[in-house]
């Protein structure tokens, strides 16, 4: 059999070599031409797999080394008995720490305490349940909608968007986009939406840039309807609007959950997923070690500023404002980046205590 692999997924080179033909490529690489005698595919967001990728290949499985699967066209594959799968939660982690940092900079950039302010949740699956959690860290208040959730479980503790656009401070987006139905989240946050807030909240998108229409934000900003933007996700990736880049507080190239240990989980769901489709035997396969954490005496930092020194979003934005053009090779050689958990020595007082979301197996 025959797998083709995204060159730019990590740890995974050598996986399976032993056990079937292998060929990496980039997603531009990946053509109808070059993966019609393939068997199998592992791909990032990128690669848009739809009858022009997939008509006439031998292609029997599909894995997305990614929560969002939005790039499958899931019906065309039903149609022609492709199956496929995601790896739902693998970079939640990472998207925590992303907000750690991001949070910790808008409150010294502002002046504001963290624990006087109410962050807004949409989206509260494997990420935004984390997030949630995060918050309570750090003393915020959490409002939460999911309008799926709430149907499915009838909890009264989620809340519509109309309450969260009128009494949220920060508004963060981690649903899945999606392009139509009652769940529809295609440029949720519209028009409608900014021109509905109340505080002149601070936006956070690092989850698709669909979600958000970037238009209607940029008016929104130019009406004062917003007081500070933090975008991870665009629209038209990576051919980003270079008027809103310049006027966001904080920007990177959609790389909230790229830490090494997101990136690992991604590449070990999509191996053991193959390896099952497959009966390949690599059921229990895991990467090899990843780069090692930070060692040391900790414990004189304070919770924020170990935010700080664990991911500096603040030296990646500056980055995405100063060389906009290598978007795209600023998400593939993106530097190594561990989370909190992986830090050993005397960590802050009270850390593990207050944000022991980073500690969850």
């Amino acid at each position: 059999m025959k797998i083709i692999i995204d060159k730019n997924i990590p740890y995974i080179q050598g996986a399976f070599e032993n056990v079937a033909e292998v060929e990496y490529l980039t997603y531009k690489e990946m053509t109808a031409e070059t993966v019609r005698d393939a068997d199998a595919l592992i791909i990032r967001t990128r690669t848009i797999c739809n009858k022009n990728l997939l008509d006439g290949s031998k292609i029997k499985f599909i894995a997305t080394a990614t929560i969002g699967y939005d790039h499958i066209d899931t019906a065309y594959c039903a149609e022609n008995g492709i199956q496929w799968t995601n790896a739902p939660g693998c970079n939640a982690l990472s998207v925590t720490q992303y907000m750690a940092s991001a949070l910790v900079y808008l409150a010294e950039k502002n002046n504001f305490e963290l624990g006087k302010k109410t962050l807004g949740i949409v989206g509260v699956g494997n990420v935004g349940s984390r997030v949630a959690k995060l918050a309570e860290g750090f003393g915020i208040k959490v409002l939460l909608n999911d309008p799926p959730r709430k149907r499915a479980e009838g909890k009264s503790d989620f809340v519509s968007l109309v309450e969260v656009a009128e009494k949220a401070d920060i508004i963060s987006f981690h649903p899945y986009l999606n392009f139509e139905g009652k769940d529809k989240t295609f440029h949720l946050a519209d028009s409608n939406f900014f021109h509905s807030l109340k505080n002149k909240p601070i936006i956070i998108n690092s989850s698709r840039g669909e979600v958000v229409d970037n238009q209607a934000l940029k008016d929104a900003m130019k009406k004062n309807l917003v007081s500070d933007v933090v975008l991870d996700c665009w629209e038209n990736e990576p051919e980003i609007d270079l008027d809103l880049l310049k006027n966001v507080a904080l920007a990177t190239p959609h790389i909230a959950g790229y830490s090494a240990d997101g990136k690992a989980n991604a590449t070990m769901q999509s191996v053991q997923s193959v390896s099952r489709f497959f009966n390949l035997e690599l059921n229990n396969w895991q990467p090899d070690e990843l780069p090692k954490g930070l060692s040391g005496d900790f414990s004189t930092l304070g919770l924020t500023d170990f935010f700080k020194k664990t991911y500096d979003i603040v030296s990646e934005s500056n980055f995405l404002k100063s060389s906009p053009e290598t978007f795209e090779q600023q998400r593939n050689h993106y530097p190594v980046r561990r989370e909190p958990k992986a830090y050993k020595g005397d960590l802050p007082k009270g850390f593990k205590e207050k944000f022991g979301v980073f500690f969850e197996e």
